[in-house]
């Protein structure tokens, strides 16, 4: 680098990120700007002499602006340096967010191909991948946006959101490599992506809006506290026991273990050890919190009777703090045609109530807790259920014992109810 102005900026504040145990990025940043023979090692030279400006000055110099391409209304955050006279060839570092393939499944290919279209019109730095999901493509000046995207879009991928839309989702790994998973996540992420895309691509929403889709409660993809249509994987029977695969677990690791490290550690007492060294579930009192099947994977698994359940409501601090997703559909099968067009209505609703009532910059969980659960679901067409009251045996206004009575009447009549719809549809079946 001959000019002074491609000479290596001196970082001695990012040095010290260096020194640690951890991996650092400022290393990766750095082996980016020492690629000699690549188009974006100026950029990233000039990315570090910015990044070690704003540590000395405590400062951040980035501002936003609009940038965008053609048909396009979202998805990528524009960055324009407020020290661009100090650092030119960073002067702007905008990011793509792009839509990863469901359930992330990548061939080694198509990995090779979108580091190869990063390189020649980008910084080379990839985030795989954001909290949204979206493959972060990091560093890119205006005038090369459109000519990175046209080039992804050739091989098959589209922009992600950004700004009041709807978010590029994620799906965990699910069925294809799961034992744990019950329903096809891939599916339904798919379907409620490309139903809703206009949303996505043309923000026109109050604020963010995220799905994500868990194939079971162990929640992979972190949808409970991090999206605002969470759809978790679930079953209603009672869990799959061998207890032959029971006995020899108990048999490697001791009983003092099994009681210690399994029992003592189900948050309802739902499971006890036999003196013969058997397992006795108490499927009532279970609240699929995983623990147990993932200890004995061999042993344990979910039950036949599976679906999905539907927590409206997570998201990170913004104006009430951080919410967990609240509990609006406890089941939901998803099995048929029909079942999937079940959940793209049921979608579509919550979109529309959050669309027409929420105010400016306000997620779907704070304008439930401003107008309260009861209205909301009686906006959205939900009949109330005791499995959406948080906690009911803490409650200091209703009696355990007559809590208790009530929901044992309400499922007594669930149970009723879907005798009774199976009957009536075997009855026309025969007809």
């Amino acid at each position: 680098m001959a000019d002074d102005a491609d000479k290596i900026h001196a970082t001695p504040n990012l040095d010290q990120l260096e020194s640690g145990p951890w991996p650092s990025f400022v290393s990766g940043l750095k082996r980016l700007r020492d690629s000699k023979d690549k188009p974006y090692a100026p950029m990233m030279n000039d990315l570090l002499g910015q990044l070690e400006h704003s540590y000395t000055n405590r400062l951040g110099y980035w501002k936003g602006g609009t940038v965008s391409v053609f048909g396009y209304g979202g998805g990528i955050i524009p960055r324009f340096s407020e020290v661009a006279d100090k650092f030119p060839a960073s002067k702007e570092f905008h990011t793509l967010r792009v839509q990863p393939p469901a359930g992330y499944h990548y061939t080694t290919d198509i990995l090779r191909k979108i580091c190869d279209i990063w390189e020649q019109y980008g910084s080379g730095l990839i985030a795989l991948h954001g909290q949204s999901g979206d493959i972060m493509f990091q560093g890119c000046s205006t005038e090369n946006t459109q000519k990175a995207f046209d080039a992804l879009n050739a091989i098959g991928f589209d922009l992600g959101g950004a700004g009041p839309a709807l978010r590029s989702s994620m799906s965990c790994v699910g069925h294809a490599r799961c034992e744990k998973s019950c329903y096809d996540e891939i599916k339904a992420h798919r379907l409620l992506i490309n139903n809703f895309l206009d949303e996505m691509h043309r923000p026109a929403l109050p604020y963010k809006f995220k799905f994500k889709f868990s194939g079971c409660p162990n929640d992979c993809v972190n949808a409970v506290h991090r999206s605002d249509f969470a759809v978790v994987g679930t079953w209603r029977d009672d869990m799959k026991v061998d207890q032959d695969e029971v006995k020899t677990y108990v048999a490697k690791v001791g009983r003092k273990y099994m009681i210690d490290s399994v029992i003592s550690m189900c948050p309802t007492r739902a499971l006890s050890l036999n003196d013969d060294d058997t397992l006795e579930v108490d499927n009532k009192s279970c609240v699929r919190c995983m623990h147990c099947l993932n200890v004995m994977t061999k042993a344990l698994k979910p039950g036949d009777d599976r679906g999905v359940s539907i927590l409206i409501g997570g998201k990170r601090t913004l104006k009430v703090g951080d919410l967990m997703g609240i509990m609006i559909v406890p089941f939901m099968k998803l099995e048929t045609e029909e079942d999937y067009e079940k959940l793209l209505e049921f979608a579509g609703k919550i979109l529309e109530f959050f669309a027409e009532n929420a105010l400016e910059h306000e997620r779907i969980g704070e304008t439930m807790d401003r107008i309260g659960l009861p209205a909301f679901l009686e906006a959205v067409g939900v009949d109330p259920d005791p499995n959406m009251v948080k906690h009911p045996r803490t409650s200091s206004y209703v009696r355990t014992d007559d809590f208790t009575e009530e929901a044992e009447k309400y499922f007594a009549r669930k149970k009723f109810d879907r005798a009774a719809k199976m009957a009536k549809g075997n009855s026309e079946a025969a007809e």
